[in-house]
């Protein structure tokens, strides 16, 4: 399922994550810590992988486009259990 989200918001997700939560994504998913990195907008492919994140120019960072949520969609849920902490 695709998602599309500005890049300004997809990096406020990113930094409202508490300490560890990149890690803890990359464990769960068999990642590396880069790859989830890059998925919300760092460039770094050298040690990381791309993870189907386009984006188009436009206000608020530009249009992006998730072509899988799940990263996104375990980040909203840590947001959430913090949220009710």
């Amino acid at each position: 399922m695709t998602k599309t989200i500005t890049f300004n918001d997809l990096r406020r997700i990113k930094d409202s994550l508490p300490d560890g939560s990149i890690h803890r994504i990359a464990d769960k998913l068999n990642l590396t810590d880069q790859t989830v990195r890059n998925y919300f907008g760092g460039s770094n492919y050298s040690l990381g992988q791309n993870c189907g994140m386009h984006i188009e120019p436009g206000p608020n960072g530009g249009i992006v486009v998730l072509d899988d949520t799940t990263i996104y969609d375990m980040a909203i849920e840590i947001l959430e259990e913090q949220g009710s902490k």
